[in-house]
């Protein structure tokens, strides 16, 4: 079998100071798993062709710990989506998903991006919730993803994935808080929506010039 060879040509996804940016496409996050954003698997097959478009591509991965302060099973008398307040704010409280090494961790099946040149994992410390891939939930721990992105040149993401008024949008606000350009593909994720958090999360993007488009403006 020939190698996968990415086909970026004229699109914006073949300038070397550009990046996709793949947000959490793993098991659990799709119908059946143990926090299913409804249609998320719809996403996958959409990510492998806007991937192909793109030189640079990084891949994001939830990666708990069993136990993790985000889970409603560590708090006793708590249920699935309860509001506490911890150190660093408020936190919602989700089913336990994604644990370290489990196949609900694993990308997407058909997920098909072997020219991803960065895996970031969010969310691996015990008592800090993690959204953006660019920060953890206190807003001050990095993942790193920043410093990666200026040492290669790059000045302009696009962004892709599950959920976005969750993980997405909170990375492309940090995104774009830190100087880059920040594109979000809105057909190209999918959303939980609890408790008005797709409204809110739009907005939050809307203060910070987070521009929103369409596959087919990358596709075509």
């Amino acid at each position: 079998m020939a190698p996968f060879k990415p086909t970026a040509g004229p699109g914006p996804g073949a300038d070397p100071r550009t990046a996709l940016i793949l947000v959490d496409l793993q098991v659990d996050f799709l119908p059946g798993g143990a926090l299913a954003v409804p249609g998320g698997h719809d996403v996958v097959p959409l990510a492998n062709r806007l991937a192909a478009g793109f030189r640079n591509v990084v891949l994001t991965q939830d990666w708990h710990p069993q136990g993790h302060i985000s889970f409603a099973s560590t708090h006793p008398g708590r249920a699935i989506y309860d509001m506490i307040d911890l150190p660093y704010g408020s936190q919602i409280l989700w089913p336990d998903h994604c644990l370290q090494g489990t196949p609900g961790a694993a990308f997407a099946p058909g997920l098909d991006v072997p020219h991803a040149q960065l895996v970031v994992r969010k969310g691996h410390h015990k008592a800090i919730d993690s959204y953006s891939t660019f920060y953890e939930a206190d807003r001050t721990t990095p993942t790193g993803l920043a410093g990666y992105l200026r040492e290669r040149g790059i000045d302009t993401v696009y962004l892709a994935g599950l959920a976005l008024d969750f993980c997405v949008s909170w990375s492309a606000v940090d995104a774009a808080r830190h100087g880059f350009t920040t594109y979000v593909i809105e057909d190209a994720c999918r959303s939980i929506d609890v408790d008005g958090s797709l409204a809110a999360a739009l907005a939050d993007m809307n203060r910070v010039a987070v521009r929103r488009l369409a596959a087919a403006d990358l596709l075509a």
